[in-house]
């Protein structure tokens, strides 16, 4: 999936890489093919820098003065309509490895959800849509960046290829 570098102090004060591969918190789903999730890191307050923090992690959405990256991949969207994919067992794996976060996928419009944060995304790879309720969308690629400010909104992979992301998703009360 990805590989992360995490440094940190040694007790006697000098930089020391403190681990190198990837994150623990690394799913690849079962019931959505090609759908995957690797929780990098999360801020929480107060902080430790060199404390491993994402197994402590209980939701995926930030309380307020918390910070969480992450990075997604994003089946096509041809994979939900196989005739093979099972919704409520993907749902269900959705909840248990990404708690906070799923809970707020609307069930009777897929994809939609809206978060009370601002997200920092990049695509890494492949190509998907931001589909906005209001009816917008934007296609983004490789590089692309989009500043995701507590909108209601649905990522698309029209393609054949997956689509992979890095997001960073900080508490922002107040949003909508």
């Amino acid at each position: 999936m990805v590989r992360r570098v995490v440094t940190g102090v040694s007790p006697s004060g000098k930089p020391v890489i403190i681990s190198d591969g990837e994150p623990p918190r690394t799913h690849q789903c079962v019931h959505t093919p090609g759908h995957a999730r690797s929780l990098v890191w999360n801020t929480m307050a107060p902080a430790t820098p060199s404390a491993d923090p994402t197994a402590s992690l209980k939701s995926f959405v930030p309380a307020p003065g918390e910070t969480i990256a992450l990075t997604v991949t994003f089946p096509p969207s041809a994979v939900y309509a196989d005739p093979g994919f099972d919704p409520a067992a993907a749902a269900a794996e959705q909840l248990a490895t990404s708690p906070g976060l799923a809970e707020l996928f609307e069930p009777d419009n897929p994809g939609m959800h809206t978060t009370p944060t601002v997200d920092y995304g990049v695509v890494l790879s492949g190509e998907i849509v931001l589909d906005l309720d209001g009816g917008e969308v934007a296609t983004l690629g490789p590089g692309d960046l989009v500043v995701q400010n507590g909108t209601r909104h649905a990522w698309r992979v029209t393609g054949t290829e997956p689509a992979t992301m890095f997001f960073v998703l900080i508490s922002a009360s107040g949003t909508s």
